[in-house]
C-alpha cells in the first residue's frame, strides 16, 4: 500500500468510561465496507496515541494539549463520590466537597479532575489507577471522587456513589490530528454530531438526471378551452330550462 491510499479501515480510540456503541452502529450501518477497529486507551496516554498515528480519531477527556489537535467537546459528566454501601454518605442523595472533609479522600494517578483544592484528607500513596482505588475503597481505606461513567465501569454490590455538587466535571471530547483530517475522519464527525446521511457534509450521493421541462402550452388551444360552450351549467343543454325549441301562437279569447 502507498501512502497516497486510503486506509481500509478506521481505528477509534477511547478512555475508559465512554461508551462508542451507538456511533460505531451508525458507521457500520453507513459505511459497512470500512471495518471500524476500537482501541482502549487511558487518558493519559490518549493524547499520544493519536499522535503517534495509533488511531484515527479518539473519545478523550479534556483538558489535553491541542497544540496539533483538534477537539469537539462533547458532553460533560457528573461527579460522584464512591463509598461503601455502609457508610454514612450513602444515606443522603448528593453531597458537597465540604461533606468530605474529615474522610480520606484517594487521588489515583490517572484521575483526570481538575481541582484547585481537592476535598478530604490526604492519602499517604497514591494509587497506581482507578481500578486499583476502587479496591482501596471497598477494603475500607478511603473514598473516591469520580467521572460518574467510571462509577459504573466499576461497579461494585458493596459500594455505591453520590453525586459531589460542588466538584469539578470531566468533559468528554472527539479528538483528531489536525493535520489528519481524513474524509473518514469527517464521515466520523458527522455520526457523532447527528448529521444525516444526505447532510451535506455527508458521503456525496450521485445527481439525479434531470427531467426534460413539459413544452409550453399553445396560446390558441388555450384560449379556446377558456372560451364558454354556450351550454348551461345548470340544466346541461343550450335550451333555457322550461322552452321549446319553437315560440307557439297565443290562443283567443272565446
Amino acid at each position: 500500500m502507498t501512502g497516497s491510499e486510503v486506509s481500509p479501515s478506521f481505528r477509534l480510540a477511547y478512555v475508559p468510561g465512554v461508551t462508542p456503541t451507538k456511533w460505531v452502529r451508525i458507521w457500520n450501518e453507513r459505511l459497512p465496507d470500512v471495518p471500524l477497529t476500537l482501541i482502549q486507551v487511558s487518558a493519559a496516554e490518549a493524547s499520544d496515541v493519536l499522535r503517534d498515528g495509533g488511531a484515527d480519531a479518539g473519545f478523550v477527556r479534556l483538558p489535553i494539549d491541542r497544540t496539533d489537535l483538534s477537539a469537539i467537546p462533547l458532553y460533560a459528566e457528573t461527579t460522584v463520590v464512591v463509598v461503601p454501601k455502609d457508610h454514612l454518605v450513602a444515606a443522603v442523595d448528593e453531597v458537597s466537597a465540604e461533606d468530605l472533609a474529615d474522610d480520606l479522600v484517594l487521588h489515583p494517578l490517572d484521575d483526570t479532575l481538575a481541582w484547585d483544592r481537592r476535598p478530604g484528607l490526604p492519602a499517604n500513596e497514591r494509587p497506581a489507577t482507578t481500578a486499583d482505588a476502587i479496591e482501596l475503597v471497598a477494603a475500607g481505606v478511603g473514598l473516591l471522587v469520580v467521572p460518574q461513567s467510571l462509577a459504573r465501569l466499576h461497579h461494585r454490590r458493596d459500594l455505591t456513589y453520590r453525586p459531589v455538587s460542588d466538584a469539578p466535571e470531566s468533559r468528554i471530547a472527539l479528538s483528531w490530528l489536525e493535520d489528519k483530517t481524513t474524509d473518514l475522519v469527517e464521515e466520523f464527525i458527522g455520526i457523532v454530531r447527528g448529521r444525516t446521511v444526505n447532510s451535506s457534509r455527508g458521503r456525496p450521493t450521485p445527481p439525479q438526471p434531470k427531467g426534460k421541462r413539459p413544452a409550453p402550452a399553445d396560446p390558441q388551444r388555450t384560449a379556446a378551452a377558456r372560451k364558454p360552450t354556450g351550454k348551461n351549467p345548470r340544466s346541461g343543454s343550450g335550451t333555457p330550462k322550461g322552452k321549446g325549441g319553437k315560440r307557439g301562437k297565443p290562443r283567443g279569447r272565446s
